[in-house]
């Protein structure tokens, strides 16, 4: 079985942002990318709001047919915003105000008392979660130890490598580490930095369940338009098992 793809759509809502105004219409674009085949839809909600805001969250649960997964940092203000709107997940992140990108996993060794708390919240919720961590395999012991559902596996190392680099030590652990999760009975997903031209070696790991990809295809949806642009990362997921 392929992985599915989760979409994140939160370039759309950075663009309706640099005008603080209306348009485009972040949810619109959730409800084309599930048209074309998306399997769910990802949004993160930053501290600062500087694309996804709390009325996206609302309009996504309730228009969506798809699993909704609100990425977020693991702070008591994420929290309240977040789980009144009752998600299909909700996937920790660090989280600084100075940075463009998410740069790298959780410290979940380091932070595994504040996360157990957080973690036991969004159970009695009733809502799924994932940590999002670095191929690191003491890492994924503790979101085991942690009782996580899932961890999603930090690509952005893999992803960033030159084009002339052998990606061969980065998806070795990648690799490992998904192995390692899925032996823990954790659920396996990835992401960050992926594209048409690097999903394929990741996508092939038989332990990951989906990947979660955003500016790549919101990206390339600019030029051809966002339906065709799920349509050839599902392609492109597609071909990693033939």
């Amino acid at each position: 079985m392929n992985p599915r793809l989760g979409v994140n759509i939160d370039h759309v809502a950075t663009l309706r942002q640099a005008r603080a105004g209306h348009e485009p219409e972040p949810a619109a674009a959730a409800l084309m990318a599930q048209g074309a085949g998306a399997d769910g839809i990802t949004v993160h909600l930053r501290g600062d709001r500087r694309h996804i805001q709390e009325r996206d969250l609302h309009i996504l649960k309730e228009v969506l047919a798809v699993p909704l997964n609100v990425e977020c940092a693991a702070t008591a203000e994420a929290l309240a915003a977040v789980n009144p709107v009752k998600p299909a997940w909700v996937t920790l992140v660090p989280e600084s105000r100075e940075e463009l990108t998410t740069q790298g996993g959780l410290d979940a060794v380091f932070l595994q008392g504040m996360l157990r708390s957080i973690l036991r919240e969004l159970r009695a919720a009733d809502i799924r979660t994932s940590l999002f961590l670095d191929p690191v395999l003491d890492q994924i012991k503790m979101a085991a130890k942690l009782e996580a559902d899932a961890v999603e596996l930090n690509t952005g190392l893999y992803a960033d490598l030159p084009m002339t680099a052998d990606p061969s030590a980065e998806l070795s652990r990648l690799r490992d580490a998904a192995r390692m999760a899925s032996r823990l009975g954790l659920r396996v997903l990835a992401g960050h930095g992926l594209s048409l031209s690097n999903v394929g070696p990741v996508a092939a790991i038989p332990e990951v369940e989906e990947l979660n990809i955003g500016h790549s295809i919101i990206g390339r949806a600019v030029l051809i338009g966002l339906e065709r642009a799920v349509a050839e990362m599902r392609t492109a997921i597609a071909g990693s098992r033939a």
